[in-house]
């Protein structure tokens, strides 16, 4: 039998592991996330799960279904269009407010870029969609910014939900590559040029989304019997 965590488990911190199981891709759009089952996984009462949902849904990363329970969201077309408008705005306005990257930043940024290059090696798919994501929300963290941080952290995890339902192809490499050149930009002081290189990298991103697709529902039972993808457009 799987343990429990103990009865004094922090609200927080269990809102924080289901978030961090969306921004590595382990929580998949659309998954129940059942109170009966956290509750007793976390040793808390179902009221304080309800609370901890209760929360999510007003990050935008879990919806609520009346009789059904509580959901990851299912982002649709036009909500990926606004949440990559929502980073545009948000990550290129805070690289040109930056003036400067400290030491620190600057290793914390170059240590990340090396665990992509080793997860790329490893062909380790999972951490490496935790590791784009990441990136941005180290930069956020280095300005210092507690709020952005916050938005960029709820932002990130619907980029990771949209990227299972519209991403087709895994483009690594190129995701890494535009994460050079950002950090190079940083690196020699011109963060105006880091910021337009930040929009061309979105904007790289959202162009390989195919925001036609439609989630199979069939896709993990299909996945289990080893059946290729089905995939219908709109």
């Amino acid at each position: 039998m799987q343990a429990r965590h103990t009865s004094n488990t922090d609200q927080t911190a269990i809102e924080s592991a289901i978030v961090s199981g969306i921004l590595c891709a382990r929580i998949r759009p659309g998954t129940r996330l059942g109170e009966s089952q956290l509750a007793e996984l976390y040793g808390v009462s179902r009221t304080k799960i309800r609370e901890v949902m209760m929360r999510l849904v007003t990050r935008g990363v879990v919806i609520v279904s009346p009789r059904k329970g509580w959901f990851v969201v299912e982002p649709s077309a036009e909500e990926a269009v606004k949440v990559y408008q929502a980073r545009r705005v948000i990550e290129c306005g805070l690289l040109r407010n930056m003036t400067a990257l400290p030491a620190h930043g600057r290793q914390i940024l170059l240590d990340h870029l090396n665990e992509e290059k080793e997860a790329m090696a490893a062909a380790d798919r999972q951490r490496l969609t935790c590791l784009m994501g990441d990136f941005h929300i180290r930069i956020a963290e280095i300005a210092g910014n507690d709020i952005i941080i916050a938005l960029l952290r709820d932002l990130t995890a619907r980029t990771i939900l949209i990227s299972m339902l519209y991403q087709s192809d895994f483009h690594a490499a190129q995701s890494h590559d535009g994460h050079c050149r950002i950090f190079e930009a940083m690196d020699a002081g011109n963060f105006m040029k880091a910021a337009e290189l930040a929009l061309t990298h979105l904007d790289e991103v959202e162009t390989g989304l195919d925001l036609t697709r439609r989630r199979d529902p069939l896709s993990d039972l299909r996945s289990s019997l080893s059946l290729p993808p089905l995939y219908a457009t709109l």
